[in-house]
């Protein structure tokens, strides 16, 4: 069933020893308006106190501190979230994360009427910049064009439709009916972090499932853009974290989301643009060797972690 202004919604919110910044998200998902949350799932990969303690501050009756002694990830803190919330009977979950929040009190409101307008399944709001909201979080290729302004999403032909049909950021601020999870299930725990909300995505196009992003509405990120690299000046992107370890989970788990029926055919380009990164551009082949180890563990789906 379609998303409805009057379906009862939970959100849930995963966390790992950022209390003080979960602070603030809490705040503003427990304020949404005019109808509030049903539940506010938290699920606490730090198992802290104080995580506890703020749930219960903030939420009162309506929240659900789930403790975790093991650290899920995102992936399967999302999937502990989401099952918990269907046992609760809920019609909808909604998604948050700890380092961002939505960009107001009415983001839930507004994704509602927009879905329940438009007849989708799952709704997200555009996600911005932190720092600078007029800017994406990540950017978006659309075609061939990489857009990295909020305002470049509107079409300037018609700037009244507010919907990105078919693109969706999953797991910051998307709102997913019940029925959709029966179609789609919920996260890969396996995955850990990083490619989680890719294959979630992924399953949600297979489904043939309505879905896409509502511009008017947006859920503030820290910016993610620094870690897609330019290569070909500017006509392609390939990724790059910071660190060791988000690298080893991103390439381990592409290699494993590149195997899997609805990416297949990326395979070719996959190869083609990482080569050139590494080989040509940045002139690192042990760097393209790692990538190379890592992809070949996803797609033999070996998911031992580091």
């Amino acid at each position: 069933m379609p998303l409805s202004t009057q379906d009862s919604v939970a959100a849930v919110i995963v966390t790992h020893h950022r209390v003080e910044q979960l602070a603030h998200s809490l705040k503003i998902v427990a304020g949404q308006e005019p109808r509030p949350l049903k539940h506010i799932i938290v699920v606490d990969n730090g198992n802290e106190q104080a995580v506890k303690d703020l749930v219960e501050e903030v939420c009162g009756d309506r929240g659900v501190y789930l403790a975790s002694q093991h650290n899920l990830g995102g992936g399967g803190g999302f999937a502990y979230g989401f099952l918990h919330a269907l046992a609760l009977g809920v019609d909808a979950v909604w998604c948050a994360d700890d380092d961002g929040h939505p960009e107001d009190t009415h983001v839930l409101a507004t994704l509602q009427e927009c879905a329940q307008r438009h007849g989708l399944e799952e709704v997200s709001p555009v996600v911005c910049n932190l720092d600078h909201p007029e800017n994406l979080a990540f950017p978006l290729r659309r075609g061939v064009e990489w857009r990295r302004k909020r305002a470049e999403l509107i079409d300037p032909k018609h700037p009244e439709d507010d919907l990105l049909p078919g693109i969706a950021s999953l797991f910051n601020g998307a709102l997913i009916s019940a029925s959709a999870m029966e179609r789609i299930g919920v996260p890969d725990y396996r995955l850990f972090i990083r490619g989680d909300e890719v294959e979630y995505h992924r399953r949600l196009v297979r489904s043939g499932l309505p879905f896409g992003t509502c511009l008017s509405t947006a859920y503030l990120h820290p910016d993610g853009s620094a870690e897609f690299r330019p290569i070909l000046g500017g006509r392609m992107h390939t990724q790059y974290p910071d660190n060791e370890a988000k690298r080893f989970f991103t390439y381990r788990n592409r290699g494993y989301l590149m195997n899997q029926p609805g990416m297949r055919r990326l395979l070719p380009q996959e190869y083609a643009r990482f080569a050139w990164f590494f080989l040509v551009q940045e002139k690192d082949p042990k760097g393209f060797m790692e990538w190379l180890r890592l992809h070949r563990m996803g797609r033999k789906e070996h998911f031992e972690r580091p």
